[in-house]
């Protein structure tokens, strides 16, 4: 159970933090960026959670539930990338993303995709208000995965790989509930190349 009295704890002015288990690192340094990364995910999923319930969409309810769902899952992801791996970790250890997590996201793509009209050309962030938070969502979710893959690739022995595959796919799940949230792909903006470059 996490318990927090004090907000502020003058031991961060030295541009250090706190990992779990007590070690101190930078707050620059990639494990940090990469778990920062993923808080800011989590924010941009909880604004599109507020804009899919303020919407008009028949799923709104069964997505809102699927995305606080997901919010869980980044706090779990949080923890585990602010907790490097010790050699010979025993499982349950330490609170790790599972691969059960990620399959419950291929899951809920190929369920929401089936019903979706096949694109044509790339789609641009928009439609209506909870699309367009969807794809901001998706983006932060991409940065946290280019994060996480630094991370990996600096620390690979210290790092859980699955967090890389959960954020890869959880970046498709939103693309998939953008386009839900646009009538099921109706109200798609798409790529036109080259529109703009004709002088009228």
């Amino acid at each position: 159970m996490v318990k927090l009295n004090k907000i502020y704890t003058r031991t961060g002015d030295d541009g250090t933090t706190g990992l779990v288990g007590g070690q101190r690192a930078s707050k620059d340094s990639a494990r940090v960026e990469a778990y920062g990364s993923v808080d800011e995910a989590n924010c941009a999923i909880g604004v599109a959670v507020l804009a899919v319930r303020g919407s008009e969409m028949a799923e709104r309810g069964e997505i809102d539930a699927l995305l606080s769902g997901i919010q869980q899952d980044l706090f779990d992801l949080g923890a585990d990338l602010a907790t490097p791996l010790e050699p010979g970790e025993k499982p349950g250890a330490a609170l790790r993303v599972v691969a059960a997590q990620t399959e419950r996201l291929e899951r809920a793509i190929d369920r929401y995709n089936e019903g979706l009209s096949a694109l044509t050309s790339f789609v641009l962030p928009g439609g209506t208000a909870s699309a367009a938070s969807l794809h901001v969502a998706r983006t932060v979710v991409r940065r946290a995965e280019r994060r996480s893959v630094t991370l990996l690739r600096l620390e690979p022995t210290e790092t859980n790989a699955e967090a890389i595959r959960y954020l890869n796919r959880l970046s498709d799940l939103l693309f998939v509930l953008s386009r839900v949230a646009n009538g099921g792909g109706k109200g798609d903006v798409l790529w036109v190349p080259g529109k703009n470059r004709t002088v009228g």
